[in-house]
C-alpha cells in the first residue's frame, strides 16, 4: 500500500471563510507569511484550500498533534492575522478541529 504525505497526521482543521471586500494585497501578503510561517512548524503536515461556487473558502490543515497544533495557536504572527482578520478581512469564518479515526485510500 502506498502511504500519502498526510499519513502522519492525527489531527485536521477545517477552516471556512468568507472574505470582507477590504480583503486586498494585505490579505494575501499576511497569507503568504503564514504559510510560510506554518510550514516552519515541525508538526505542520500539509494544508489545501478551496473556494466554492458561493464564495466560500475552505482550508484544511493537517497536524501531527496537539502540542504541534497548540504551538501554532500561540504563535504571535498568527494571533496579529487572527485579530486583523475579524477586524478587516473576515465577512465570516468557522474553525472545526477534527481528529482523525480512520483512513482510507485508492490509487491506481
Amino acid at each position: 500500500m502506498t502511504t500519502h504525505p498526510n499519513d502522519d497526521a492525527e489531527l485536521a482543521i477545517l477552516f471556512f471563510s468568507r472574505l470582507t471586500a477590504a480583503a486586498g494585497e494585505d490579505y494575501k501578503a499576511m497569507d503568504a507569511e503564514l504559510e510560510a510561517r506554518v510550514r516552519e512548524n515541525p508538526g505542520f503536515v500539509a494544508a489545501k484550500s478551496f473556494t466554492a461556487a458561493d464564495g466560500e473558502r475552505l482550508t484544511i490543515v493537517w497536524w501531527r498533534d496537539e502540542a504541534s497544533l497548540a504551538a501554532w495557536r500561540h504563535d504571535e504572527r498568527h494571533a496579529f492575522a487572527q485579530h486583523t482578520g475579524r477586524e478587516r478581512w473576515y465577512e465570516s469564518y468557522r474553525m472545526e478541529v477534527a481528529r482523525i479515526q480512520r483512513r482510507s485510500a485508492f490509487a491506481r
